[in-house]
């Protein structure tokens, strides 16, 4: 069920979402499941969205594109998503709500599935989630541009990847077109870097972060945990 949020998102506005498991349970152990929560935030920013992805998954890839294709089409968004990155035993999201109450019945879709065939696949029960998700306003596009490189880099601060573009569970490769497949992000209007500039604006920061994140928890304004 959709949580009221006592300060209510606004629509048109960007919003850092942050959602952590229970216990920094590690919740993606392989490609198989980072996909699957890929596709879920993929899919799930569409209102209209209504297959469970189960039975959604069954179905052959031509019928899924165009069940994809008619989505696009009815351009009928909860949210649009600007950047991304799944980590072990957490993601980080950058989304434009659309329309009223959109991230939180966004987040709550994902979460919901992802949870159901987590339980079902490691055969356990309960929540995965540690209560609900966090949200930062990101009012300036100056924040928004650097909040894009603090999550793109995520996966290199934890030393999980030597390099971003490694990490095929962000969206960095969308931003610097190294991406094969589907694109799920909308960040033209408001990243104002050509595809060169945000690789370099990325990796030369990549030392630093990473030195950061050994003292990360000495700093107390880390709302991530």
């Amino acid at each position: 069920m959709t949580q009221i949020r006592k300060d209510p998102l606004e629509n048109g506005e960007y919003y850092h979402i942050f959602s952590r498991s229970i216990a920094k349970f590690i919740v993606f152990n392989n490609t198989k499941e980072y996909l699957r929560i890929v596709d879920l935030l993929c899919l799930h920013q569409f209102a209209n969205f209504k297959y469970k992805y189960s039975k959604y998954s069954d179905l052959d890839k031509e019928f899924q594109n165009s069940i994809f294709t008619s989505l696009v089409s009815s351009n009928n968004k909860l949210v649009e998503i600007a950047a991304y990155c799944i980590m072990p035993t957490h993601f980080h999201l950058i989304l434009k709500q659309i329309t009223d109450g959109g991230i939180s019945k966004y987040v709550s879709r994902v979460l919901n599935s992802y949870t159901r065939y987590f339980n079902l696949i490691h055969r356990r029960t309960g929540p995965l989630w540690s209560g609900r998700f966090k949200s930062v306003l990101v009012s300036e596009n100056d924040q928004l541009l650097h909040l894009t490189r603090y999550i793109h880099l995520n996966p290199t601060s934890a030393e999980l990847t030597k390099k971003p573009d490694d990490w095929q569970y962000s969206s960095y490769n969308e931003y610097i077109d190294k991406q094969s497949g589907r694109n799920i992000c909308v960040f033209e209007n408001v990243i104002d870097l050509k595809q060169k500039q945000y690789e370099k604006f990325v990796v030369d920061r990549q030392k630093y972060q990473l030195e950061l994140s050994k003292i990360k928890q000495l700093l107390i304004d880390d709302y991530t945990g």
